[in-house]
């Protein structure tokens, strides 16, 4: 790094010509990005988030009656670990009992059993499907969310939440049973209620779908992201009839390929490749590799169990960090200059976005000014917005004025942080040889002397 001495002299002021930042990449487990672990797993691994599912029975007792401690003992177990968390709820799972509330199979709501197929690599299982047309599931969905959202929106432990509810394990599908899926009616009453429900937290859906989608009611114009739960597997557009269902090819056909600027795109590694997609060579199906489906997506976090598993070492391990730090955002502070006259600090900073993703939420961004023994600082919060610096654009331009008073006298090295909402949360590092260099969670820009 170039620092930046900046003097002051009665009447005028100098500024010791711009500062170009050095780069370095940012780590794996900056927040709400990279490989995503169960609550029961890690390995060691670097990670900053966990995600579950959660039986919509374990917490609704009533039409209106909630019992939320399952849900939050995950939420804080997850905190307790510096992890946010990435909630979907679930009605049907193969092999597993109904998610149905109990009130609801009480009053008589159609349950139907068979055994679901569609389970590779697992076993075929049982699994019981609800009658999705029936309007009691159907107001009890929206009673749910409505109070879902009433007591989480904008909770800072929960980084994202999926649709779910909806067909097996939550994924909006009963293949091969098609038929017995939610129609277009319920689908856009589920999605209209998430949509009330979170303003703040971002939700994804599993199946981009336009106004013309035979099966899915159109999500393309909604706050809604998407989650890819075939990647590296069915995800990059082959361009065959056959395999229109593969992500890129549903992205394209809704009209979806750039919402990633505004709505984040997450996923889960096929289970298939969990265990040898970082091999060399790699086992993911030809024309999926995992770097390409990363461009075709642009997705900032995947669930992936293969690699929170010991036998991930080596090279293998090597490039699966490798590829946690490409997912999402990577913010590097490119430049930094200071003027110090009037009695003010007036301070302008070019930050680019070197990932594929921006940072999808608006944390503080905060300057600090710490003095030349490293024992007083002071914190000054900006109203500058990480949601703006997208990659592939010209670098944001962040400009703020610092009055002087309240700064002690002597060399002040100017500090810049962005800290998690959550308490224990991860802090957001930007990609600077910098990052920490005089306290940690920091990144010194320069020095100024007034």
């Amino acid at each position: 790094m170039v620092a930046l001495i900046l003097v002051l002299s009665a009447g005028w002021a100098r500024t010791v010509g711009a500062g170009t930042l050095a780069y370095a990449p940012a780590p794996p487990d900056n927040p709400l990005k990279g490989f995503v672990s169960y609550p029961r797993e890690g390995g060691g691994f670097p990670r900053s988030l966990e995600w579950d599912y959660t039986r919509l029975a374990e917490v609704m007792v009533g039409p209106a009656e909630f019992n939320w401690a399952p849900f939050e003992r995950k939420l804080e177990a997850a905190r307790t670990r510096g992890c946010q968390f990435y909630a979907r709820f679930y009605l049907e799972w193969p092999g597993r009992p109904t998610g149905v509330p109990r009130f609801l199979l009480d009053a008589g709501l159609t349950l139907r059993t068979w055994t679901n197929t569609n389970t590779q690599p697992f076993p075929p299982a049982i699994d019981h499907t609800p009658d999705y047309e029936d309007p009691r599931l159907r107001a009890a969905l929206t009673n749910f969310i409505r109070a879902f959202g009433a007591r989480y929106d904008g909770d800072p432990r929960l980084a994202f939440v999926g649709l779910g509810l909806l067909g097996t394990w939550g994924e909006w599908h009963n293949h091969p049973n098609d038929a017995w899926f939610a129609s277009k009616m319920v689908q856009r009453v589920v999605m209209d209620a998430f949509e009330a429900a979170f303003r703040r937290t971002k939700l994804v859906a599993r199946y981009p779908a336009g106004p013309h989608d035979p099966r899915y009611a159109a999500n393309d114009t909604r706050a809604i992201g998407y989650h890819d739960d075939s990647f590296a597997w069915a995800t990059v557009d082959t361009g065959r009839a056959q395999d229109d269902w593969f992500f890129e090819a549903r992205l394209r056909r809704a009209g979806a390929l750039e919402k990633w600027r505004a709505q984040p795109v997450g996923g889960e590694v096929r289970p298939e490749v969990w265990d040898c997609v970082f091999d060399e060579p790699s086992c993911v199906p030809p024309g999926q590799e995992f770097d390409r489906c990363l461009e075709a997506t642009r997705v900032s976090w995947l669930c992936c169990q293969g690699v929170f598993r010991p036998r991930l070492q080596g090279a293998a391990r090597e490039r699966a960090i490798l590829a946690a730090q490409r997912m999402g955002y990577e913010l590097h502070v490119r430049e930094a200059e200071f003027l110090v006259a009037e009695g003010q600090v007036s301070l302008t900073l070019s930050v680019t976005n070197t990932g594929l993703a921006p940072f999808y939420y608006d944390w503080p961004v905060e300057l600090g000014f710490l003095d030349a023994a490293g024992t007083g600082l002071i914190i000054r919060r900006t109203d500058w917005r990480l949601t703006m610096i997208l990659p592939g654009e010209p670098s944001a331009v962040w400009r703020a004025n610092v009055p002087m008073s309240g700064l002690p006298a002597g060399e002040q090295r100017v500090l810049l942080r962005v800290p998690n909402p959550m308490p224990g949360g991860r802090p957001l590092r930007f990609a600077n040889q910098d990052q920490d260099r005089d306290l940690d969670t920091w990144l010194t820009l320069g020095a100024i002397h007034p």
